[in-house]
């Protein structure tokens, strides 16, 4: 990998970092950019659909079930437009669990760079097996 590119999957992640900051959830925030062409074209993080209310976690502090994944969100954004995923990167703070990689690789994403990993790596494994390049880049708390 170039320096350069180096440089842009560490500022796209450090925005990621900071799209997770606007989910309401409480157990666990994470943010997602879809990028083509070094532009953004969508973003997402976990929530509630539209319309809902914005607490993602039920009395007994579980997550609702029809909570949003962040890189779901992003891909949905990306269908309700006139961008298209084939060939993008997905920048995600926390890796895919394994209903989103089918998304993601149906989508049409090519590649998926990742700051934590999911509790099960089921998601990736499916992404690889699938051909999509997946890559964990841990960024430092100086560097969020």
């Amino acid at each position: 990998m170039s320096k350069k590119q180096l440089k842009y999957d560490t500022a796209y992640l450090r925005m990621a970092h900071e799209w997770a900051k606007l989910s309401h959830c409480d157990r666990k925030q994470v943010g997602a950019l879809i990028v083509k062409d070094r532009m953004i074209i969508s973003d997402g993080f976990n929530g509630t659909p539209t319309g809902f209310e914005n607490h993602c976690e039920d009395e007994e502090n579980y997550t609702k079930w029809y909570v949003l994944h962040a890189e779901a969100n992003a891909i949905l954004k990306v269908a309700s437009s006139t961008q298209s995923c084939k060939g993008a990167t997905l920048y995600i703070t926390l890796s895919p669990c394994k209903e989103c990689s089918k998304l993601i690789h149906q989508a049409g994403i090519t590649r998926v760079v990742y700051a934590n990993a999911y509790k099960d790596g089921v998601g990736l494994k499916f992404l690889e097996k699938a051909g999509v390049k997946t890559e964990l880049m841990q960024i430092t708390d100086e560097q969020k």
